[in-house]
This record gives C-alpha cells, structure tokens and sequence, in this order.
C-alpha cells in the first residue's frame, strides 16, 4: 500500500472519528441539557442589547437592566471565552434592584471581534471606560470581574487610578489574579501544549470531549451537572481565536501596581479552593495587597463559582452594593 493511500485512510478515519464523536457529544448535550430542570433557562436571561464601539472601532455588545433605583450602578466584567451569560444567576436575584450593565467583551459572545494585537488588558479595560463614559456617565458603579474581567479591573486600576473612590466605589473580584499564573495554575499548564498544536486541532479537540474537560478543570468536585453543562455549552460558544489571541495577556502577567488604588473603593476578593485555573492562593495574595479588602473563601469550589456557589457570589456583590449605598 503506498504511503499517499496510508495517509488518506488515516485521514479519513480521523475524520470520521470526530464526526461521529461529535454527533455523541451533540446527543449528550441535548440529555444533559433536559435533565437540568432550570426554572429559566440558561441563557435566556436578556435585555435589549446596544452596541458601544470601541475607540479602536470593534462594535461591543452591552445589555443594560434598569430599576426604579438609578444609581449606583453594576458593571459586569466575565472572563476569558466566557460571554454575558455567566451572570445568569446575579441577574436573575438582583434584577429590579440595582442598574446593571453587562459587557461582551471584544472577541466574545455578541461583541465583534478584534485583531490578536487588540486582544489585550489594556484594549479591555480601554472598553470599560468607553462603556462607562457613553452609558454611566455619571453617579457611584461597582464593578464586579470574575478571572479576565476581574484583572481587566485591576488594568484599569492601574491606568486610571483616580476613578477609584471617585466614580468607582465599589469592586468584586471573583476568581482572579494579579501574576504568576504560569507557575501556580495546573489548567494553564495543560493549555499550553493544545494551543501550540493550532487551531484546527484545537476546534476538533474542544468538541471532542469538551464536558469532561471542563469538569475537570473549570468546576470542582462536587459541582452540579447543570453547572458543568452550562459552563461547556457557553465556553463552546467562544471561537478558538479568543484562546489563542488573548493566551499571551496570562504569560507574563503583573497588575500589582494598580493594587493600592482598589483599595479606595470597597472590595471583596471571592476565590474557590478548588479553582485549578486561578487557585485561591491568589485571592488571598490580592486581599493582602489590596488596603481593606476583605476575603471571602468558598469551600470546594472550582474556577465557576457565579455558577457553582451563586447564593455566595450574589450576596458578595449585595454586600458591597449595601456599603456603597450607605455612603451615597
């Protein structure tokens, strides 16, 4: 048998084995998502969306949900190939009572996508304010960043240090971290070698088993199969470009300096013991660095806790919200 007929059966057979794994994947998904017995379903959690572009032109999908109560307001910040949806529970306890605006950021979910050189920290947290200056121009916000959101906070901190305690009053960091990411996050460690393979690989290998995946390195051990299921259904929704173009913000990442500046606003940092991708040592090196915050450590839960604790995360941002009203 030549080497050009090898090559096209071994092509082929591979190909076959990904359509046919996933046509299983597709078949679970649809088993898991029927057994999650949501009372909304996972997201259908909207508002009218407006879009916001960019100072460098990429259009931003932003969803705003009024109350009676205009200020202060809630910005909310998900993390990387996340969308809008991981505030599904947030939004749904804390709808009517406080304004909040919620922000694809570039690249992901509804907003357009930006060039792998406007994939950084700094064109993230360029965003915020654009949001801010054309939707919250005035009155108190709290912003609340769960991983790449929360570290779009500290960016902006450190850029704009002279919002906090100004417009800024109130922070939630939720799974996040200031540095040293590559030497201390197991996930990111397993990220690498798929992310050296390409693309292509990648968009087959995410599909192939992406449930287990997830599980094992975005949620901990005891979290509910709902919860897993829809952190895989929304995580697949992100092309694999956003893996790959903004990887390079968490190599050498170092937001120390703006640290000193949260403190002028009331934070919380929130961190699970079981996150594998930014592990909770690093909220408590940020509740150390950060003047007054205070910690809140969540027991056996994982990278996902807007999902896999939302009673706990929602009562965080409550928390700060009730402080910052207080002194309005």
């Amino acid at each position: 048998m030549s080497k050009t007929v090898k090559l096209a059966g071994t092509a082929g057979a591979f190909v076959v084995a990904g359509a046919a794994a996933t046509l299983l994947n597709g078949r679970q998904r649809t088993r898991r998502r029927r057994r999650r017995g949501e009372d909304v379903e996972f997201g259908t959690v909207r508002s009218d969306g407006l879009t916001v572009v960019a100072s460098d032109g990429v259009p931003l999908h932003v969803e705003v949900d009024e109350a009676d109560r205009k200020t202060p307001t809630i910005v909310f910040l998900h993390g990387w190939v996340e969308n809008i949806d991981i505030w599904h529970y947030q939004r749904l306890a804390l709808r009517g009572q406080v304004r909040m605006v919620f922000l694809d950021s570039r690249s992901h979910g509804r907003s357009g996508r930006a060039s792998v050189t406007r994939s950084t920290l700094a064109d993230l947290a360029d965003d915020v304010l654009t949001v801010i200056d054309q939707l919250v121009p005035r009155g108190p916000i709290v912003l609340v960043g769960h991983s790449m959101g929360g570290m779009t906070i500290m960016q902006l901190a450190r850029t704009h240090p002279e919002l906090f305690g100004r417009r800024i009053k109130g922070v939630v960091l939720l799974g996040t971290s200031s540095g040293q990411l590559m030497r201390t996050s197991p996930a990111l460690r397993y990220l690498v070698p798929m992310l050296r393979t390409g693309a292509p690989v990648l968009d087959w290998g995410r599909r192939f088993n992406s449930y287990s995946v997830i599980r094992r390195w975005g949620l901990g051990p005891a979290a509910a199969e709902r919860h897993a299921d829809m952190a895989n259904e929304m995580i697949l929704q992100a092309p694999t470009h956003v893996l790959v173009d903004f990887y390079p913000n968490f190599v050498d990442l170092d937001l120390e300096a703006g640290l000193a500046a949260l403190g002028r606003a009331r934070t919380t940092v929130v961190g699970g013991t079981a996150d594998l991708l930014t592990p909770v040592r690093h909220s408590r090196r940020l509740a150390d660095l950060i003047p007054d915050a205070k910690l809140v450590v969540l027991p056996d839960v994982g990278h996902m806790l807007m999902f896999e604790d939302h009673e706990a995360v929602t009562q965080a941002i409550e928390d700060v919200l009730a402080d910052v009203r207080e002194d309005m």
